[in-house]
């Protein structure tokens, strides 16, 4: 176990790792590879935690992001050229969504929240104010996505 922040790091994964090509699709998300990315990272972390996360835990989801930069490139494109932008882009383009999407797959049970930075913070505040007993946090940046699990000291 690794000590960052006051919180101890359980587990991790990122997308991409040597010999990964791009993440599986993410039903309900379309064009851009933001949300099967974060959707990898997490995977592989919660995958990697194993029976640290059991039903007796409670997960929150933190993630951390300046957000979907082609989803919002592509609603621009369309708005410029007067077409009508479909619901799954004003779905996907709130980063939330893949953040709930995660949450509701790994039934994970504690707060889903979203930052542009502080992901730490964050999880230590949820951790410390009792919301959480774990914290997964997921940092998407461009093409790549990381993704670990903290508690607050070890975990019985």
């Amino acid at each position: 176990m690794i000590e960052v922040h006051d919180l101890v790091v359980l587990a991790t994964g990122k997308w991409p790792e040597p010999g990964d090509d791009a993440p599986a699709g993410v039903p309900g998300f379309v064009e851009s590879a933001f949300n099967p990315l974060a959707a990898a990272a997490a995977e592989r972390c919660l995958e990697r935690a194993g029976e640290v996360v059991g039903p007796n835990k409670t997960v929150g989801v933190v993630l951390e992001t300046a957000g979907d930069r082609v989803s919002a490139a592509a609603v621009e494109r369309l708005v410029a050229l007067g077409k009508r932008v479909g619901p799954l882009f004003f779905f996907q383009s709130v980063p939330n969504s893949i953040a709930g999407w995660i949450a509701a797959k790994w039934d994970l049970r504690g707060p889903v929240v979203c930052v542009t930075d502080g992901g730490l913070d964050e999880a230590a505040v949820l951790i410390g104010d009792g919301d959480a007993d774990l914290v997964l946090i997921v940092r998407v940046e461009a093409d790549e996505a990381f993704a670990q699990i903290v508690s607050g000291g070890e975990c019985r």
